[in-house]
């Protein structure tokens, strides 16, 4: 995994665990902050041919 596919994956198991606290603590605004940066690191890995795991079903 090269350090692109390293970072993008810590980013998005990062915001996938603060969407999670988001959910949890009710807090709308985060919670669509969280989306949003998690579908554009998806569009970002998927422009550079990088494969993510999975993180938000974990």
């Amino acid at each position: 995994m090269g350090e692109l596919s390293r970072q993008i994956q810590q980013r998005l198991d990062n915001a996938y665990e603060s969407l999670r606290h988001a959910h949890a603590e009710g807090d709308v605004y985060l919670v669509d902050i969280r989306q949003e940066e998690i579908r554009e690191l998806r569009r970002i890995a998927a422009n550079n041919d990088i494969g993510i795991e999975a993180s938000g079903c974990r």
